[in-house]
């Protein structure tokens, strides 16, 4: 079939969101700004912090300001519609709107899944072999682990989009969400959408397994090396490292599972809106705050950036 204006001319969609709830429009409009608000800037600051601390130059962090700056292109790509929505009657958005939303937000989000897969890697060589970290992870290799998410989230995104470009719509089309997600966009489809669901189907479970094998690999040999190491002390230090690391990847993908076993129903709409704003407004709040909290070094930068600027103005 090929893909022409006619199928997309005059075509628009509803976003229902969260409308069925008059009295809590403003009431999340003011939640979801502020988690937006903080999503901005503890993601954007975790840049900056990691640029101006020579300290900070290492391959981990060099992967969290990737992750950061993921997570800030991915809540951006939701969140302003959500807002608008919450605030203005017509929550219409153009054919063109929504696949575009659909494509950049499935981008980050495969981006985001093999990048906290390249950073449990990078746990792996550091805690497994040590002397050799700095020559493992060189420079050049760190790069291409981090341009090979977004190369496959670019793939990913470009096939599914192509598929849901296969299908005709007409009219306006209401979806029972909040954002452009596949599955509700196939839904009001006028033609057969059994290839588009298969080829996510496919590319979600090899994403989620594929992503998940190298994170428990991973970490299967950095507890089978901490509990080999004499001290105590050792064992604390190395797990740590590790630990706002497991707890990103134990709520990522523990929200992605659980959006996998909701069953496809009327009754689960609401179960489906809720998980869907953890996944894909609240989880980009919290990586940098994970981050952020356990980690002396990203204090102690930010504690010194806050000196300066009142040292700064008291001159």
């Amino acid at each position: 079939m090929t893909i022409s204006e006619s199928h997309y001319s005059g075509v628009t969609f509803i976003l229902l969101g969260f409308s069925e709830y008059v009295d809590l429009q403003v009431p999340l409009f003011l939640v979801f700004l502020a988690i937006y608000t903080v999503t901005v800037l503890g993601n954007l600051g975790m840049i900056v912090i990691i640029r101006v601390n020579p300290k900070l130059h290492t391959p981990m962090y060099f992967f969290l300001s990737h992750l950061s700056f993921v997570d800030f292109c991915y809540s951006t790509t939701v969140t302003p519609k959500l807002l608008e929505n919450l605030v203005v009657e017509d929550r219409t958005i153009s054919f063109t709107g929504c696949i575009m939303q659909f494509f950049f937000a499935c981008i980050f989000v495969v981006a985001e899944t093999f990048m906290l897969a390249v950073m449990a890697y990078d746990r792996f060589v550091a805690v497994c072999n040590p002397l050799l970290y700095t020559v493992v992870m060189s420079p050049k290799f760190c790069a291409t682990l981090v341009a090979g998410p977004y190369a496959w989230g670019i793939v990913c995104s470009l096939t599914l989009t192509y598929f849901l470009l296969e299908l005709s719509f007409r009219g306006n089309n209401i979806i029972n969400n909040f954002v452009c997600e596949h599955a509700a966009i196939v839904a009001v489809s006028c033609s057969d959408p059994y290839i588009s669901q298969k080829i996510i189907l496919v590319s979600a479970t090899f994403n989620e397994i594929s992503s998940l094998m190298i994170v428990l690999t991973s970490y299967v040999f950095i507890f089978i090396t901490v509990m080999k190491m004499p001290s105590p002390g050792g064992r604390h230090r190395a797990f740590s490292t590790c630990a706002s690391h497991m707890t990103a990847i134990t709520i990522f993908h523990g929200t992605i599972l659980f959006l996998y076993c909701i069953p496809n129903s009327k009754s689960s709409w609401l179960m489906v809106k809720v998980a869907s704003v953890f996944y894909t407004v609240v989880i980009p709040m919290l990586n940098p705050l994970i981050y952020s909290l356990r980690n002396k070094d990203v204090k102690d930068t930010v504690r010194k950036l806050i000196n300066n600027k009142l040292f700064c103005h008291t001159l």
